[in-house]
C-alpha cells in the first residue's frame, strides 16, 4: 500500500508543474507560442502585435476570429475566452493608429470593454499569411471542397470541373452562406482554372493572378471599384476569356482563421479554443441578412 502511495504522490509531483504552467501562461507566452508556430516574428514592421489589454493576464480561454467586432469581443468574454486572436484590425485600420480615434465614442466604447471584461487581443496578419502554404487560403479551399485541385500543392490556383460563371457563382454564394456577391464577366462563360486571392490583396497581386493565361476566373475577397473591378470589366468587354468574383473580405478568411483554431487546439491541448465568426457586415437589399 504504502508503495503504491508513493508511486502516485511521485505522479502527481510529477504533473503538478505541468499544471500550473497550464494555469498561468500569460497572453503574451501564449501569443508568442502561437507567432513560432507559424514561423516566427515578422523581420521589420509588422502589424502583428498587441492591440489592446494586458500582456500578463493568466489565459483562460483563446478565441480566433476574422475580426473582433463588438459582437465578437462580446461572446468571447461570455464564454470566457480572454485571448482573442483576430485577422484583421481591432480599430479600423490597418496599423491599428488610434490617434484620430481618441474621443471618438464607438472606440472609446470598444477599448474600456476589453478593459472591463480583462480580454488581451493580438492580431496575427502578417506571420499566418507568410506560412507556406497559407493557412487562411487553405481555409477558404477547404470549405469550398477543392483542397484536391491545386496546382502543383499551390492553393492559390486550382482546376475545377467546367462550369459556367453563374453556376460557379451560386455555388460560392450557396456553400459559404454570402449576402453580398458581386461577379464581373458573362454568366455563361465557361470556366475551370481558378486563381484564388483571400481578403484585400490589392491590385498587382490581383491583375497578376488574371492576366495569367491558365487563369479564367479569379475569386478575391475584394477589391477598390475602380481598380481590379475595372480591369476585369474591360477584360470581359475586349472578349478576353476573364471573369472576377468578390466573395467580401470577411467571408474570404473567415475559414482560414478557423482553420488556425484547429491549429491552436493542438499547440495548445490543455486550454479551450473557440472560434467565433464575425460575420458579413453589409447585406444586399435584395436578400436579408444570412444567419
Amino acid at each position: 500500500m504504502d508503495a503504491m502511495l508513493r508511486s502516485v504522490a511521485a505522479v502527481l509531483l510529477f504533473a503538478a508543474p505541468l499544471a500550473v504552467s497550464a494555469q498561468t501562461m500569460t497572453a503574451a507566452e501564449a501569443f508568442h507560442k502561437i507567432q513560432q508556430r507559424y514561423g516566427g516574428p515578422i523581420a521589420g514592421t509588422t502589424v502583428d502585435t498587441l492591440k489592446a489589454g494586458d500582456p500578463s493576464t493568466p489565459v483562460t480561454g483563446i478565441a480566433t476570429t476574422f475580426l473582433d467586432t463588438m459582437d465578437v469581443l462580446r461572446e468571447a468574454a461570455k464564454r470566457g475566452d480572454n485571448l482573442v486572436i483576430t485577422h484583421e484590425p481591432t480599430f479600423y485600420n490597418h496599423p491599428d493608429d488610434t490617434s484620430f480615434f481618441q474621443g471618438d465614442p464607438v472606440y472609446e466604447e470598444k477599448l474600456a470593454f476589453i478593459r472591463e471584461h480583462h480580454l488581451v487581443v493580438y492580431r496575427l496578419h502578417d506571420e499566418i499569411h507568410a506560412t507556406k502554404p497559407d493557412p487562411i487560403a487553405i481555409g477558404l479551399v477547404k470549405a469550398l471542397g477543392w483542397q484536391n485541385d491545386f496546382k502543383n500543392n499551390d492553393p492559390f490556383f486550382l482546376t475545377i470541373p467546367p462550369t459556367t460563371l453563374e453556376e460557379l457563382a451560386t455555388m460560392l454564394r450557396t456553400r459559404l452562406h454570402i449576402a453580398t456577391l458581386q461577379v464581373i464577366g458573362d454568366p455563361k462563360l465557361t470556366v475551370a482554372h481558378v486563381a484564388i486571392r483571400p481578403g484585400a490583396s490589392g491590385l498587382q497581386k490581383q491583375v497578376l493572378a488574371l492576366r495569367r493565361d491558365d487563369v479564367d476566373v479569379l475569386i478575391a475577397g475584394e477589391a477598390s471599384q475602380w481598380e481590379t473591378v475595372e480591369y476585369a470589366r474591360d477584360a470581359a468587354a475586349q472578349g478576353r476569356h476573364k471573369a472576377l468574383i468578390l466573395l467580401g473580405h470577411e467571408v474570404s478568411e473567415e475559414p482560414g482563421m478557423e482553420e488556425c483554431a484547429e491549429e491552436l487546439r493542438a499547440l495548445f491541448p490543455g486550454v479551450r479554443v473557440d472560434h467565433i465568426v464575425a460575420g458579413q457586415p453589409m447585406w444586399n437589399a435584395e436578400y436579408p441578412p444570412v444567419k
